[in-house]
């Protein structure tokens, strides 16, 4: 049940038809972690305890620096020495004291994954390189959780959610991870941010768009992004959506799955 103080706070969600009160008490009831409090998860986790998602968990082992601070909202300069999931967690707390906030201030490897994303309804995943990518993707597979990931790159980024432990209408496994991305990029390819640099508003628009879709995950209003990735071009500000389907190649859900545990992964 919502007390007075929510009906209140979530009163421009519970007008909306397509969440009331009863998607407003779904987001109550709802667990979210998220990976990385960096610069996709600090708006993820400040909209997503806005709204009243329930439970928030965080998995950063990072400390904040003042560089993290042209994008990384739920920081301040007084945080700067401070672990990113501690600075987060106060945040929180004073945004809305009704959310339960979680700080798993650890790395997140082959040892802990399955451990630490089994206790979530959904996870979402902001963390800055494929191999925590592909882990993640991973490890939601074997754990049987829904999982909301993108990613940033100078000008331009991409969101897509993937729920490849579940079946379609004909009884197939729905598409993985690894079927958009079957390989990762050769080492030193894909530059770093402290090298390439990122706009911090970008950062603040993917950042609110997988909060977006983890509520409407929750709600179960519109249509999913299972199967179709969302790409923002921040220079022309032109948004475009690619569908991608299951390759029956691939080594996690394919039809002769290689990968069946997390052993192929640094632990």
């Amino acid at each position: 049940m919502l007390t007075a103080d929510e009906l209140e706070r979530y009163a421009r969600h519970i007008v909306l038809r397509d969440v009331g009160g009863p998607g407003q008490a779904a987001l109550k009831e709802a667990s979210v972690l998220v990976i990385g409090a960096g610069g996709l998860g600090a708006p993820v986790l400040m909209y997503l305890a806005a709204a009243g998602v329930g439970r928030l968990g965080a998995v950063d082992d990072d400390i904040v620096s003042l560089s993290n601070l042209q994008r990384q909202i739920i920081h301040t300069t007084p945080d700067i020495g401070r672990l990113k999931v501690d600075s987060a967690a106060e945040t929180v707390r004073s945004l809305n004291p009704h959310v339960a906030f979680e700080a798993h201030a650890v790395r997140l490897n082959a040892r802990n994954a399955i451990s630490l994303i089994s206790d979530y309804d959904l996870v979402l995943d902001g963390s800055d390189n494929f191999e925590t990518r592909y882990l993640v993707s991973d490890a939601c597979f074997f754990a049987g959780k829904p999982l909301i990931t993108a990613a940033l790159g100078q000008f331009d980024g991409s969101l897509t959610t993937i729920r490849a432990h579940e079946r379609d209408a004909d009884g197939h496994y729905n598409p993985t991870y690894r079927c958009l991305f079957p390989e990762p990029p050769p080492p030193g390819t894909v530059p770093a941010c402290a090298e390439a640099g990122v706009m911090g508003a970008l950062a603040g628009m993917l950042g609110s768009m997988m909060a977006l879709e983890a509520i409407r995950e929750v709600v179960g209003f519109g249509e999913s992004l299972v199967g179709r990735l969302v790409m923002v071009d921040a220079r022309a500000m032109r948004f475009e959506t690619l569908r991608y389907t299951r390759d029956p190649q691939n080594p996690l859900n394919g039809d002769t799955p290689i990968i069946v545990d997390l052993s192929g992964h640094a632990a």
